[in-house]
């Protein structure tokens, strides 16, 4: 049996061996570093937090590019055509989730224990 008979012929992107270890390093270096930044604290803990979901991003996008080989020529584009329009509608989800619950707290009628005036 030849080699290229072991792959397969839609045009999807095949990683080498390369490609693997370069996503797998990758994916060591992003989460050591927000392990450190949580055991050892050098920044103040909103910045950590900016910094953990920055690198959390990272992590996906490597993911994506390294190991599920998304890119823009896999599948004629419909992969990442796919992916943006998810994120589009998580976007319009998480945004009007928070408008909604931020508007109810703000509208919300007082309890009864905030109703009474502390002398």
């Amino acid at each position: 049996m030849s080699d290229e008979a072991h792959h397969a012929t839609d045009g999807a992107a095949h990683g080498t061996l390369r490609d693997y270890l370069i996503g797998f390093g990758l994916s060591v270096v992003l989460t050591a570093i927000p392990f450190w930044l949580v055991m050892e604290r050098p920044l103040a803990a909103g910045p950590t937090s900016v910094l953990i979901v920055g690198f959390a991003v990272v992590q996906i996008l490597v993911h994506m590019v390294y190991f599920l080989h998304m890119n823009g020529r896999s599948e004629g584009g419909w992969t990442m055509i796919a992916l943006i329009f998810t994120l589009v509608v998580v976007a319009i989800a998480m945004t009007g989730s928070l408008w909604v619950m931020y508007h109810l707290n703000a509208n919300m009628m007082p309890m009864p224990h905030e109703l009474r005036s502390v002398p």
